[in-house]
């Protein structure tokens, strides 16, 4: 069975029955109907996924993991804050008038900084640092730019990477401010899985753990009921997960270079709300 599966419904479980309430307090998220979009949280939930054991994709319900790559590629890769680079339209209810999310997310990875080796963005350094000083503990990216946060659509909330190579394992923490678990979580695993993947094998490593930690991981009220119903759901082996070997320039990959074999899932959960 996937251990994925297995986190997510501990994770779940553990919100629902151990969680605190937003009910009677003012919260800025609302629905489409401006009622207010309360939550059950739990702070500081750490999970941890051993990606040489599995690729961490929930079988609860079926992850769309290219398009989740798509997502990840588009701030990592093509450094953009275009909405019309994604091929999903994920980002539809906090574009600008301009087509852009504003300074936030691909925005920042692609601002150029004076490293030690020269000028640079935050990819590129992480690349550099992880072929020519993977050892270091100095090897990280962070979009939380307080000095652009007035220009930003939307606060990123998986904003930060930290990487640590040990032995011939690359591993990396996201760090995340804010989740919406149902909608969010298994999406955002899986980006930075396959993120660890690719710069694994661009850099000489083998994929090593993916650390993910929340600082507000919460259940929104209108999921409550399926979030009950989808833990209770069979859980399936991890699909396989394998990556082009012929791609050696991490600016190299597509989403067709990404294989996905043997993703046994229950039924998709449809027509989730989303607050906003």
């Amino acid at each position: 069975m996937s251990k994925a599966d297995k986190l997510f419904v501990d994770m779940c479980q553990s919100i629902l029955d151990e969680g605190y309430s937003s009910e009677g307090q003012k919260v800025r998220a609302k629905w489409e109907d401006g009622t207010p979009a309360h939550t059950i949280k739990r702070f500081g939930v750490v999970n941890r996924y051993d990606l040489q054991e599995e690729f961490p994709a929930l079988t609860l319900r079926p992850t769309y993991i290219k398009s989740a790559v798509d997502e990840m590629l588009w701030i990592w890769q093509k450094k953009s804050n275009k909405v019309s680079d994604l091929s999903s339209g994920i980002w539809d209810e906090w574009t600008a008038e301009d087509g852009t999310i504003g300074k936030a997310y691909g925005y920042q990875m692609g601002i150029k900084y004076q490293f030690a080796q020269g000028e640079m963005d935050q990819v590129d350094n992480v690349i550099w640092q992880l072929k020519n000083a993977p050892y270091s503990r100095r090897i990280m990216t962070n979009m939380y730019n307080f000095a652009d946060l007035s220009e930003m659509k939307l606060e990123p909330c998986a904003y930060s990477m930290t990487f640590n190579v040990t032995g011939d394992r690359l591993n990396g923490i996201l760090h995340q401010r804010s989740q919406d678990i149902l909608a969010a979580n298994n999406w955002n695993v899986v980006q930075y899985a396959v993120l660890i993947h690719m710069l694994a094998q661009v850099t000489g490593f083998v994929p090593g753990e993916l650390v993910h930690v929340i600082a507000d991981a919460h259940i929104y009220d209108r999921h409550v009921d399926i979030v009950r119903e989808m833990i209770q759901r069979p859980q399936y082996p991890a699909p396989k997960f394998t990556l082009n070997p012929d791609v050696k320039d991490f600016y190299d990959f597509k989403l067709s270079d990404i294989k996905i074999e043997d993703y046994k899932t229950n039924p998709q959960i449809k027509n989730i709300p989303i607050a906003i």
